[in-house]
């Protein structure tokens, strides 16, 4: 595992553009005498394993794709691409499932039904690759699916995930103010775009303290205001640009409703043209309450009470909620930080890296998770 993740990391490929990555893992997967199946929603593939006896079709997924991040560590194993990165992990999740593909062929015989160990392209760029996937089958027959992200804000050695909603939905908006430019010095010729803008800011922090349920958790940020270009000018344009993040859709759609109101009336009141872009992005990860359980049962007879923890809500967004949305299942974070071997670092942080006996861990779940399954046939009563 380490050796693959050690060459994937230094060959990272762009979401949509993994051309070279498929190809190699299709190169490692021709060897374990499994099936395999190419150019899966663009750059995907599906490796499957059936056993001589009658079960369920369990699916393990993995993403492939990195960032356009340009790596600075220092290391042999460093990105050999300007300015592209395995900034999240998904190398070391693509060696991870390549060592459960190379269990499975040793223990072929073992299997009740059929592994399908899904590689996916995009996770990284909506609309992202887990519906194109889906749209080409990847989840026709399935019963379960689970996936892991080693992630360094936890310690190695730990696992955690939660029943219901885990990771949140994320949409992405564009917000263009066009007012009047004029002269610093005359204000009153002028329709002030960064003074708009501005009140703009303010308003929309009245929707999470005014508008959203307390009970309901969401975030709405500004991350970016740009306008102007020196100090005797007033701005004619000023462009917002800002993510919403939620947990359940009644809450999402009243933020978007809530936000065009704002963008319209604020607009409005101070004589000003806008255009308003909303970019839909990924929904919850809401994992299945008894699949849920199942990794808390599981992980316990694996690792140890102590190392499995019930999470918090996470405000970052995954695709792996699509496949949640057809089929029972869960999302699981195995520990991979480690200061002491320079895994203190956030992901999508240029200095990134992972504790790589994480990996190890997370073989050993995602087997036991759906070797579980397999054996009781169904989720457990929740």
């Amino acid at each position: 595992m380490i050796d693959w993740r050690r060459h994937l990391h230094q060959y990272p490929e762009l979401s949509f553009h993994e051309r070279v990555t498929s190809s190699w893992i299709a190169n490692q997967l021709s060897d374990l005498d499994c099936e395999v199946r190419t150019g899966v929603g663009g750059h995907g593939l599906i490796a499957v394993f059936r056993g001589d006896k009658p079960g369920p079709t369990v699916a393990l997924r993995a993403d492939i794709d990195a960032l356009p991040i340009q790596d600075e560590k220092i290391c042999d194993y460093a990105s050999k691409v300007p300015n592209v990165m395995h900034a999240c992990g998904h190398d070391a999740h693509t060696s991870t499932l390549l060592a459960i593909a190379s269990y499975y062929s040793v223990n072929r015989a073992g299997i009740s039904g059929e592994r399908r160990l899904l590689f996916q392209p995009a996770e990284e760029v909506t609309p992202g690759g887990a519906l194109p996937m889906i749209n080409d089958g990847a989840l026709d027959g399935v019963d379960a699916i689970y996936g892991v992200h080693l992630w360094t804000p936890l310690a190695h050695g730990l696992i955690a995930s939660k029943a219901g909603p885990f990771m949140s939905a994320a949409d992405e908006f564009v917000i263009d103010i066009i007012g009047r430019g004029g002269h610093g010095g005359l204000p009153h010729q002028a329709t002030d775009a960064i003074m708009i803008g501005s009140t703009l800011v303010q308003a929309v922090q009245s929707i999470v303290s005014r508008n959203v349920n307390p009970l309901h958790p969401a975030v709405v940020t500004i991350g970016s205001f740009q306008a102007g270009s020196t100090n005797n000018i007033i701005a004619e344009r000023c462009r917002l640009k800002g993510t919403v993040r939620t947990f359940d859709e009644k809450t999402r759609k009243m933020i978007h409703e809530r936000l065009e109101s704002l963008v319209t009336h604020v607009c409005q009141m101070h004589d000003a043209e806008f255009d308003y872009q909303m970019r839909i992005g990924y929904p919850a990860v809401v994992n299945d309450e008894g699949e849920a359980e199942r990794f808390f049962r599981v992980g316990e007879q694996l690792f140890g009470e102590a190392a499995v923890i019930r999470s918090e809500a996470i405000t970052v967004a995954e695709d792996f909620s699509y496949y949640l949305e057809k089929v029972r299942g869960c999302f699981m974070f195995v520990g991979a930080g480690n200061e002491n071997c320079g895994a203190a670092y956030s992901h999508h942080h240029p200095k990134f890296d992972i504790d790589e006996r994480a990996m190890l861990r997370a073989a050993r779940l995602l087997i036991g998770m759906a070797e579980d399954y397999a054996a009781s046939g169904s989720a457990p009563s929740s």
